[in-house]
């Protein structure tokens, strides 16, 4: 009985003990990495990037034989439930931002270079007449199919769907019971629980240097996350010169034109990456002011902006309930 009784402990012993997991890899033209605890010490990685292969055939621009190139190219205006539901968080946004984010910008985008097509020769007549087909009014969806007034509409859900990506992953994680992870891709992130060593996970937000391409390597502050998403949007990796102007890779989807403000980063806590990922471009292109008032507004919304003052000097604003989870390094 002595024995057995001790046999009973050692396997409740062993039952509880656990790992953190960690792997990463590509998908949507950039990195991802994932750590979680795990008490059967299971590698879900092949699991997870047949999901993210699967979610890049529906929603990624850059795949030519993807969902949304087909409706970009008329050749089809079915949808999925992965792309219903982009558009419907996307067509929210919209209105909230007052038409800041906005997924018809595409056309836009590639006039501009920063697209799924070759850049266009600009000019004010060729921007006047790109605006006729984009906003909200000149798409809808009706049950299952995407229907355009023009068809020279085109989507780019590149500003949204990585963050759903990230939710996506996060969900099938928690579907195998796992209680502690992170997700990241692209520098979208969504956490919950804790890290190894029973803290917050900690995310760090890089200075807004151009060209500051390496993730990590200038740190402007760090924030500790837990049961939370995040987002980061910001002009100093994107951008072009062109005659001693800068050309940066955020659409005003109202002007036509790259932003020009002091605004030049934005990071957004939600609870829900899809969400963080479209208010971080929606923040960009509406600028300190107005985005903050806007942050300020949002249920569930927490916002980080860095923009340049008068003298070039990198300055922070944040709406107040940051301050319990963030430490500047500067």
């Amino acid at each position: 009985m002595i024995t057995s009784f001790l046999i009973l402990i050692y396997a409740c012993n062993q039952k509880t003990k656990s790992e953190y997991i960690n792997f990463s890899g590509f998908t949507q033209g950039t990195t991802y990495n994932i750590t979680y605890e795990s008490f059967d010490l299971i590698n879900y990685q092949a699991d997870i990037e047949l999901i993210l292969a699967e979610f890049d055939s529906s929603l990624s621009t850059y795949n030519s034989k993807s969902l949304i190139s087909k409706i970009n190219k008329n050749e089809s205006f079915e949808t999925d439930d992965w792309f219903r539901y982009v558009y419907k968080k996307s067509e929210e946004v919209y209105y909230q931002s007052k038409g800041a984010f906005d997924i018809t910008v595409a056309p836009l985008v590639n006039a501009w270079g920063f697209g799924f097509k070759n850049k266009a020769n600009v000019t004010n007549a060729v921007i006047d007449s790109i605006l006729k087909f984009v906003g909200f009014q000149n798409v809808c969806l009706k049950d299952s199919l995407i229907l355009k007034k023009d068809p020279r509409v085109m989507l780019d859900a590149n500003a949204i769907a990585q963050g759903y990506s990230v939710d996506i992953i996060a969900g099938f994680l928690e579907g195998k019971g796992i209680q502690n992870f992170l997700v990241e891709i692209g520098g979208e992130v969504k956490t919950k629980g804790v890290n190894k060593k029973g803290k917050p996970w900690k995310i760090g937000i890089d200075k807004p240097i151009d060209n500051n391409n390496i993730p990590g390597e200038n740190l402007q502050s760090i924030i500790q996350l837990s049961n939370k998403a995040l987002a980061t949007s910001g002009n100093y990796r994107k951008f072009y010169e062109r005659d001693g102007i800068k050309y940066s890779h955020t659409i005003n989807p109202k002007t036509g034109y790259p932003v020009t403000h002091s605004l030049l980063s934005t990071t957004v806590i939600a609870n829900d990456c899809i969400i963080a990922d479209a208010y971080a471009t929606a923040f960009m292109v509406m600028g300190l002011d107005k985005a903050y008032e806007l942050a300020e507004k949002l249920p569930d919304i927490e916002a980080y902006f860095i923009y340049s003052d008068e003298n070039g000097k990198y300055c922070v604003k944040a709406t107040p309930a940051i301050q319990q989870w963030i430490e500047e390094l500067n």
